[in-house]
């Protein structure tokens, strides 16, 4: 009977760590930044992939300010949800309109689709802790933006190419 009281207060437990990341992607989609910042614990330290440092809770409301000023009408579809005893992890899609100067881009009206996952940790009902992976190449490919080889690539590249043309030829 005990064994079972704990796995009851366990899984209550996940599920309300569960409910409270979840409300906390919610209110970001719906333009509430402050009802999603309202989530966070006074403690809390984001860890974004490309930036060099952890975010503090005001460091990473800027963040989500310049990414929400780029792009409008922004979804969270989650495909995945697992939930451990203090984590949410999250993964799937973020698709948004990019309206707004993104990086020095100005807005091309593109629609953008952006494989994520994120994890969340939990601890007093506030989120204290985040993780977070987006898709950054993919990004900046729906965007229209090339990625030009490196001078110690290109001649890699071309021997690759000159080669195939020369099997190619050899086959005729």
């Amino acid at each position: 009977m005990f064994h079972r009281g704990i796995s009851f207060f366990l899984q209550n437990c996940m599920q309300q760590n569960q409910d409270l990341v979840l409300q906390f992607y919610k209110a970001f989609d719906d333009r509430r930044i402050e009802q999603a910042l309202d989530l966070l614990a006074p403690d809390f330290v984001a860890h974004l992939a490309g930036v060099p440092e952890p975010l503090d809770a005001e460091g990473f409301r800027q963040f989500g300010m310049s990414f929400y000023s780029a792009f409008s009408q922004g979804q969270h579809k989650f495909d995945e949800i697992v939930v451990t005893d203090s984590r949410v992890v999250t993964c799937g899609t973020f698709i948004a309109t990019h309206s707004g100067e993104f990086q020095g881009l100005p807005a091309t009206g593109k629609q953008i689709s952006l494989s994520i996952m994120h994890i969340d940790r939990v601890e007093n009902g506030r989120i204290v802790e985040h993780w977070g992976q987006g898709d950054a190449l993919g990004l900046m490919q729906q965007l229209g933006i090339v990625f030009l080889p490196g001078a110690k690539l290109l001649p890699q590249i071309f021997k690759g190419a000159v080669f195939k043309m020369i099997k190619k030829s050899a086959k005729s």
